[in-house]
């Protein structure tokens, strides 16, 4: 089934062009990813899809059986809902039928006099046969695994108390919760720790529904997509198959372009040895081979300058350090009764590359705060060298003049970098520009008027301008476009002093560090930040053996305890066989007071699977029923055995 479909759609800001004559649908079950440049529309496109915003020109086209559902980066959420509530309202037939079920419950409990009991009975009755064709009855548990695993606790809280993040987490849990044919996500993944990204990115490549995202995820964006869609000067060009195919077709694409100039520049020597010949050839000559040639020239400029900055090597970072640039000893801090990290010493020193990961709250940026002297931690002592010139890039953007242009912004920081090496030694400020993808048309363009992806890529820039020699990055991946991260990470590649990460996108820490800083609690629940060797991949592999040892020993332990439970069946058999046979009269009577206690505890083993599965939201209550009915289980396997044994007799 078509799923919608755009044709010919346009769009333009203040009379320049962003969308041209765009044309493109999805079919059911396709996973399609929208890549680009921050500021060439790609939100702006899903937007026009998703009927948020309106096209100057062309159509979009919905199937009228199709349903959507569209997960804005600042999406909308009801200040006054709870958490939970919000959550469910994704079903909004089932989430009725569960609160006019929860009334009625209390109608009838309460006993009030001004309803009919009969008539409340009848309709809970209606009520609930509603809720099971409908198997509504798990909702609730539904919605609460689902805020769990994208690191969201407080079921009961006002949407209008929660962070930006945990309003971004639960419009994600709601958006996932719908039952719709596709999903609309514009940069799902932000906010989410690693392990929230994980689970998220299993859950949504098996999805048999369609999905439209746009995320910088790059590991994200390979597993799930089937399709990429690349956004470039206003036109759009499909790519078939997931991230990694688009790498290898566009690195061909680029090659073979490559191999055009070079074949150029042999027919360009051949063209300009005829144009010297005299003005006479150049008359003979048509006019379209004149300008053919000048074009030509034009291009292999181009070329030749987007080839001198691809070649500019830089050392940054690398002025002096003295032997001290930030001494953590044994910090520990708390907010609250909660202690955040314990006992945690560092020692920056040039060369450092280190990611820290952990689950969204467990500290992280608090972490970067204290080792810059922001905050003074609770326990230990925070020392910074003299030398130390530290560059700090913070989730959230800094307030840049809006009325500056985009080269005063920086040239307000510093008009060059000075690398002290080579003869082109000096970076300037627009060799940055040009490094973070800025176009020569955009220098003089007034901050206001850049996109939130480009002012937050500004910002990084006026940070590296200027040129640490302690750069600490708090999720620099956010609202950054993957042509701007190709480019920072090629920065980190030759930035020389200490470097600190704090990032949940696990393709940029496996490309830039060298060491994970792990937020991990101990067995007594006191967190540590623990040092791992390595990337983030190396990392998790490493988590997922000791995840797998600790499986194999607990199914060790499992099979040992099942060997010792049939070695004390066999000898209890032994001693029943050894004792005197009772007669028939004994039998008979322990076989039917067995059988009567079978007969209770199935019917206790009903009653509790019941109330499990009737969506109880009172978790002491649900722990205790729990644990009774695995108690219960228990004892029902060694009556039945009791009672087989009495048959065999």
């Amino acid at each position: 089934m078509t799923i919608f479909s755009a044709t010919a759609v346009s769009k333009s800001y203040n009379d320049i062009p962003l969308l041209t004559g765009i044309s493109f649908g999805m079919e059911s079950g396709e996973h399609v990813g929208i890549i680009g440049s921050n500021g060439v529309g790609k939100t702006t496109l899903m937007r026009i899809v998703a009927g948020a915003e309106e096209a100057d020109d062309g159509t979009v086209a919905f199937n009228k059986e199709a349903t959507f559902e569209y997960l804005s980066q600042v999406p909308a959420v009801d200040d006054d809902d709870f958490v939970l509530d919000a959550v469910m309202k994704a079903r909004p037939k089932t989430f009725r039928l569960l609160h006019r079920h929860a009334e009625l419950c209390a109608i009838m409990e309460n006993e009030n006099e001004e309803h009919s009991y009969h008539t409340v009975q009848e309709e809970l009755h209606e009520v609930s046969r509603a809720i099971d064709d409908d198997g509504g009855w798990l909702l609730e548990n539904e919605a609460k695994a689902m805020l769990q695993k994208l690191g969201v606790s407080r079921f009961d809280e006002r949407i209008a108390h929660l962070s930006g993040g945990l309003k971004k987490r639960v419009a994600l849990a709601k958006t996932l919760m719908s039952d719709v044919d596709l999903l609309i996500l514009d940069e799902p993944t932000n906010h989410l720790d690693a392990d929230s990204v994980q689970w998220l990115q299993d859950r949504l490549a098996s999805s048999p529904r369609a999905i439209l995202l746009i995320t910088h995820d790059r590991y994200f964006l390979d597993a799930v997509t089937t399709r990429i869609v690349e956004l470039d000067r206003g036109k759009l060009i499909s790519f078939p198959g997931n991230y990694e195919n688009y790498v290898e077709r566009k690195s061909m694409i680029t090659a073979n372009e490559e191999a055009t100039a070079d074949h150029q520049k042999n027919r360009l020597r051949s063209e300009l040895a005829w144009l010297k010949a005299g003005a006479r050839a150049q008359r003979k000559k048509q006019k379209s081979r004149v300008d053919w040639v000048k074009n030509l020239q034009e291009d292999q400029a181009r070329l030749r300058e987007a080839t001198e900055l691809k070649q500019i090597k830089i050392e940054v970072g690398n002025q002096f350090a003295g032997s001290q640039l930030i001494d953590a000893v044994n910090i520990s801090h708390k907010i609250g009764e909660r202690t955040l990290f314990h006992n945690f010493t560092y020692k920056a020193a040039k060369g450092d590359r280190i990611g820290i990961i952990g689950p969204n709250g467990s500290g992280k940026s608090t972490l970067l705060n204290i080792l810059v002297g922001e905050i003074e931690p609770h326990a230990g002592t925070v020392k910074i060298g003299t030398t130390a010139r530290i560059g700090y890039f913070r989730q959230e953007s800094s307030d840049i003049t809006p009325t500056i242009s985009v080269m005063a912004a920086v040239r307000e920081v510093a008009e060059y970098i000075d690398t002290g090496i080579g003869r082109d030694r000096f970076l300037t400020a627009k060799d940055m520009l040009q490094r973070f993808n800025f176009a020569p048309n955009q220098y003089n363009a007034l901050v206001g008027k850049l996109s939130g992806g480009e002012r937050r890529r500004l910002g990084l820039l006026r940070v590296l301008m200027n040129n640490p020699n302690i750069l600490l990055l708090d999720e620099p991946t956010n609202d950054f476009d993957i042509q701007t991260l190709g480019a920072l990470e090629e920065y980190l590649q030759f930035f020389h002093g200490a470097l600190i990460i704090v990032s949940h996108d696990r393709a940029f820490l496996d490309r830039t560090v060298e060491f994970i800083y792990s937020f991990e609690p101990d067995a007594d629940g006191m967190v540590h930040i623990k040092q791992y060797p390595g990337n983030y991949s190396t990392y998790l592999e490493k988590k997922e053996l000791r995840t797998e040892n600790a499986r194999e020993e607990a199914l060790r332990d499992a099979a040992k305890q099942d060997e010792q439970r049939r070695q004390d069946e066999e000898q209890q058999r032994a001693t029943n066989a050894a004792q005197p046979r009772k007669n028939k009269y004994q039998l008979s009577k322990e076989r039917t007071a067995l059988e009567k206690r079978i007969h209770t505890l199935e019917q206790r083993k009903e009653e509790l699977e019941t109330l499990l599965s009737s969506g109880e939201s009172d978790y002491k209550l649900l722990k205790e029923r729990s644990d009774e009915l695995a108690e219960l289980l228990t004892t029902l396997d060694d009556i039945t055995l009791q009672w087989l044994d009495m048959e065999a007799a």
